[in-house]
């Protein structure tokens, strides 16, 4: 029996940055930390990483987009977390969702509200254990797994003014 592989692909984000005193902000380190947060936690399911490209979710381009859509179609892995920032994630879901040429891997999009390190608590930890265990569970289509709740690429919103996610039907 083949075994299973989580693809995960690296954007950036709160996810992935560091608190920055001088800007009195967090900022995306210079490459990822989260293949090395993954392989800490001895998971059954062997891991693959790809990282596009280390930013804030605001400052990704339509390059950068098409560039998460491209590592996607070329892997050949069935099993994809995208690590993302917040603030752009369910844009990015749908985009991801009209374009996607096939519709055969189940893709989550996921993220947090403070960084995996350097923060505790932390919802980075929790977000990504949450995807993995979603990902036995849902068909091939893209998801949003934020707060412990799966949301479809096409009902999700982020109420930034809560610092979660809900669905656009309530």
């Amino acid at each position: 029996m083949a075994v299973e592989v989580i693809h995960f692909i690296m954007t950036g984000g709160t996810i992935d940055s560091y608190y920055e005193a001088s800007k009195d902000t967090v900022v995306p380190h210079k490459s990822s930390i989260i293949p090395s947060f993954i392989g800490g936690l001895k998971l059954y399911t062997k891991s693959a990483f790809t990282e596009v490209c280390m930013k804030d979710s605001r400052n990704l381009t339509p390059k950068d987009l098409k560039n998460v859509l491209k590592v996607i179609e070329k892997s050949p892995h069935k099993k994809i977390i995208v690590a993302h920032g917040t603030y752009t994630m369910p844009d990015t879901a749908r985009y991801l969702k009209a374009n996607l040429k096939k519709n055969d891997k189940t893709i989550i999009l996921t993220g947090s509200m403070f960084p995996i390190t350097g923060f505790s608590p932390s919802d980075a930890p929790f977000n990504l254990g949450f995807a993995i265990a979603k990902m036995q569970d849902l068909e091939p289509d893209v998801y949003v797994c934020m707060n412990g709740k799966v949301f479809t690429s096409d009902k999700v919103t982020k109420i930034i003014s809560e610092g979660r996610f809900a669905s656009l039907l309530g």
